[in-house]
């Protein structure tokens, strides 16, 4: 027997020599894939003595073809998992289909069929492209959300919900789009319009079914401490949704009216500076005042029009009118206007707002535009000052204030002048400028002058409370989660209607609910938005309750639903409730990876449900992942040309030729198509709105799943952006060409002894260095700091030095065998294929990589014999030399002037510092 490297073990005779082959990534790819599909390499289970180690990717929606951005994100996961099964770790990584959704409805309307029959095709093409792909996956956990074995435990979920009162249902002002027939989230709401339709939103108030995450609201903002391993981006937009504000809740009684209306403020230090009352559209009051006022109610029935989200009505003009109510200030007893403003939302606090228009925004710019008037109550410290001024040199009897408006104040006081000057700014700011938002202290507040805001928040807070008319409250700008949504490719709501019980949830005997499936002829037509809604035969059933005639409920469950407890079943395949004690083995996730875009609703309602899941006694952890990975978008060139309208027909970078100077500054473009010119656009995320995706199965095709899975982790950082590069892609080819064949090349040498590392010379020591260098730079890489682009920098590098170590001296051989064997191990996790063929190439027999450890640095082949030290003469590299690791000072010194080309460059000249950089560089600085 013949032995390799230190890496492994005796090899066989056999495997001596061989003969080059090319690298064919079709074939090798291939066998790699069936071993580990013949071997159920990837299939996992609890019983096992190592720890586990949960890595999940964001499940993909079923679209129909994989992009780039599902690539990467994959590879990102798999190059983690790979690595960590490698490092001794029992490793879950499973995958499913996200597969309800209005895409799907949308597209067999546009197709003629039914959605179940588009999904299910596209779940079958789509996983093939994953399994081409390599992905070291689970494939016995996999499941599709829009089967009932999976959403039937949703539907007992909620019914168990629906009985301890987390879920329920009311009349809600809504988001309605009036094409897809359907509610929207606000964020899927743009500039008033539908995000998918583009149709103008419209405000409904409907019946909805919710579930209570404000009930939650404290602890999902509290243990986003505990999660140091979530991105600090994400954790501030949860934190900055969740939206918690302390404040007071104010009562302000109204003429003729018997119930007082309450205000929710945190900035009740501008109570005094209440200049009107600001309700919605759809408060009572409003609705009462419309009754007799025609003006009115037509103007409620106009802001019907446009969305209801805070991003919309922030920029949107402020509007209004008058109801003829009047409000009491509860301090000055003072009468205040109550005005319909379409900025205040119902469902947003009490749906009432005391408008300071001095002090917040929205009200300056709805006072200015209704003649309202303008009240400043708080003063920032300059103009504090100021007015203390003033009150020290006028007469007694004067107010500071009204002599800073014009008032009579002495002629023969330098101080006040300035001082008066400062308070006119200020003012000035106010009437001009806009609202003067800062804290500060309190002005024309009669009792309250001159204090702070936590003094005045105390000193009101302590008045209203003894009276009755106020308290303190934490108020959350997070609202419970609507999940009604009113299409048909979704989980049926598991509730009944009945004329004498009321809505009554289905017994949980009774479920699943099924959707119907075959329901191709009701969108032969093209213009079909739920069949479940007309079809009576589905809808007609029988009460649990009473047995009286009853109808289903029509609605199915936002999407979001079966996203937020996905991750938990697959942890228990086959469990007859949502999860089993299996659960607890896998959870939390370990590794999360998805993009930011998900950091609000997804993120949020996963963390939400998981809470649900431990509180229903399912898990018995807090969160459902302790680390999450945000990976960046993949950009791409655009290229379009314009009709005579001016509308872009945007032309994918693959029928594009560049043109090009005599520099290779890109001058111009054309179609491949028709030879004639196309415009150039931006670079920009792939998408399909503009034309500008890769379709990765082509490249698959072309380079094989490696090169495109290396490219994707070489082009950027996980977190940054990966700008799409055609030539990147060809040059990642090249290196795994290259690799292929300098594997092949040297083990076509005779034999390959077993390094001894004390028989090594200096050039083959300096080899072995290399190597443990880049096992210890590619593991930290790996495990820490996920930076897997450098680690591909850094076995390019290792290759290099192999490249250009000729030694074919028995220790020469086995170095470099070492190094190979390195370099194949370390890569194994981003190119799992090549690897897998190329160790059997180097005298194994076929094995899971995965299974075998990752290499582990010599800590006595790290330690250097001499330093490579760069001198530098006045700022310019000049020459480098060699030195012991422990070297002198003044040794090192007199190398460095001792290197023949930097001894020219001081030749003569003044050596005016020389300084030392221990182990690092040498500058010399010299005169003239």
């Amino acid at each position: 027997m013949l032995r390799c490297g230190r890496l492994c073990g005796p090899i066989p005779a056999v495997f001596a020599v061989s003969e080059p082959v090319a690298y064919d990534p079709r074939s090798v790819e291939s066998a790699a894939q069936s071993f580990w599909a013949n071997t159920r390499a990837f299939e996992v289970s609890e019983q096992s003595d190592k720890p586990k180690y949960y890595c999940l990717s964001m499940l993909p929606y079923p679209s129909g073809a994989l992009h780039v951005g599902h690539v990467r994100n994959y590879t990102i996961g798999d190059v983690i998992s790979r690595h960590k099964r490698m490092t001794g770790h029992n490793v879950l990584q499973p995958m499913g289909w996200d597969a309800f959704g209005l895409p799907a409805e949308n597209a067999a309307i546009k197709n003629k069929t039914a959605p179940a029959k588009w999904t299910y095709s596209n779940i079958e093409h789509m996983r093939a492209q994953l399994k081409s792909l390599g992905y070291a996956i689970d494939w016995s956990r996999e499941f599709a959300t829009c089967k009932p074995d999976y959403y039937v435990h949703e539907q007992r979920m909620f019914v168990r919900l629906l009985k301890k009162g987390v879920a329920y249902r009311k009349n809600s002002v809504v988001n309605w789009d009036p094409v897809d027939q359907t509610v929207l989230a606000n964020e899927q709401v743009i500039d008033g319009r539908g995000w998918r339709t583009g149709a103008l939103v419209e405000k409904r108030e409907i019946p909805q079914w919710f579930l209570r995450i404000t009930d939650y609201a404290q602890e999902l903002l509290d243990e986003l401490d505990k999660l140091p391993g979530w991105p600090d981006s994400v954790k501030t937009m949860q934190r900055n949704w969740i939206g918690r504000s302390e404040g007071l809740e104010i009562q302000f009684k109204v003429d003729g009216e018997a119930e007082p209306l309450t205000v929710f403020t945190t900035r009740p230090d501008t109570l005094m500076g209440v200049t009107f009352i600001s309700v919605a559209g759809e408060h009572p009051l409003a609705l009462k005042a419309a009754a007799n006022n025609p003006e009115l109610a037509a103007f409620l029935a106009d802001l019907k029009q446009g969305g209801v989200s805070e991003a919309e009505l922030e920029t949107q003009e402020k509007r209004g009118m008058a109801t003829g109510l009047w409000a009491i200030h509860p301090v000055t007893g003072e009468d205040v206007p109550v005005y319909v403003a379409n900025f205040v939302l119902m469902g947003y606090g009490t749906g009432a707002v005391m408008a300071v228009p001095a002090h917040d925004q929205r009200d300056w710019e709805f006072a200015k535009a209704y003649g309202l008037p303008v009240k400043p109550v708080i003063v920032d410290a300059a103009t504090r000052d100021a007015l203390e001024e003033m009150a020290s040199h006028v007469a007694e009897h004067d107010d500071p204030m009204a002599v800073a408006l014009g008032g009579h104040a002495p002629d023969d006081v330098v101080e006040v002048d300035a001082a008066v000057e400062v308070v006119r700014e200020y003012l000035r700011r106010i009437d001009e400028d806009g609202a003067q938002t800062e804290r500060g202290w309190l002005i024309n507040s009669g009792d309250f002058n001159g204090i702070d805001f936590d003094a005045a928040f105390d000193a009101l807070a302590a008045k209203f409370e003894a009276d009755g008319s106020g308290a303190r409250r934490v108020n959350f700008r997070l609202r419970d989660w609507g999940v009604s949504r009113q299409r048909y490719w979704g989980c049926p709501i598991p509730v009944v209607y009945c004329a004498a019980c009321g809505a009554v949830p289905v017994p949980e005997d009774q479920l699943p609910v099924l959707l119907p499936e075959d329901v191709a002829d009701a969108f032969a037509s093209g213009d079909v938005h739920s069949p479940i809604k007309s079809d009576p035969d589905w809808r007609k059933t029988a009460c649990p309750n009473c047995g009286k005639p009853a109808e289903r409920e029509t609605d199915t469950f936002d999407t979001f639903m079966e996203s937020s407890w996905y991750y938990a079943r697959y942890t228990s395949p086959g469990a007859s409730d949502m999860v089993d004690e299996r659960a607890d083995y896998w959870l939390p996730v370990d590794q999360y990876i998805g993009g930011i875009e998900h950091a609000i609703l997804h993120l949020m309602y996963f963390r939400f449900y998981h809470k649900l899941l431990r509180d229903a006694g399912l898990v018995a952890s807090d969160e459902p992942a302790t680390r999450l990975l945000t990976q960046g978008m993949v950009i791409a060139d655009t290229f379009y040309r314009e009709d005579e309208l001016g509308a872009k027909e945007w032309i994918n970078p693959a029928d594009v030729e560049l043109e090009h100077d005599e520099r290779m500054r890109v001058i111009g473009a054309k179609s491949l198509v028709d030879g004639l010119p196309v415009l150039i656009g931006g670079t920009e995320k792939m998408s399909k709105s503009k034309n500008n995706g890769v379709d990765p199965q082509v490249l698959v095709d072309r380079y094989g799943a490696d090169t495109v899975r290396l490219f994707s982790m070489f082009a950027a950082p996980p977190e940054q952006s990966l700008e799409w590069s055609d030539a990147g892609v060809e040059g990642m080819a090249r290196f795994l060409r290259r690799l292929w064949r300098d594997v092949h090349a040297h083990v076509a040498q005779p034999d390959h002894p077993q390094t001894d590392p004390a028989a090594l010379d200096a050039a083959q020591k300096t080899l072995r260095r290399h190597i443990h260098e880049a096992i210890q730079k590619v593991g930290d890489d790996y495990g820490r700091r996920h930076s897997f682009n450098t680690a591909i920098a850094a076995l390019m590098e290792l290759l290099n030095h192999v490249n250009k170590f000729n030694d074919m001296s028995d220790q020469g051989r086995a170095v470099r065998h070492e190094a190979f064997e390195a370099i194949v191990l370390l890569l194994n996790p981003i190119t799992p294929h090549i690897s897998h063929a190329l160790w059997q190439a180097l005298g194994h027999a076929e094995a899971l990589l995965e299974d075998i450890p990752f290499p582990q640095a010599d800590p006595a082949a790290l330690v250097r014999d001499a330093l490579t030290l760069a001198v530098q003469v006045n700022g310019k590299l000049r020459g480098t030399i060699e030195v012991a690791p422990d070297a002198a000072r003044e040794a090192v010194e007199a190398a460095a002037l001792a290197e023949p080309n930097v001894a020219a460059f001081v030749a003569g000249k003044e050596i005016r510092k020389l300084i030392v950089v221990p182990g690092k560089i040498v500058n010399i600085v010299v005169a003239g």
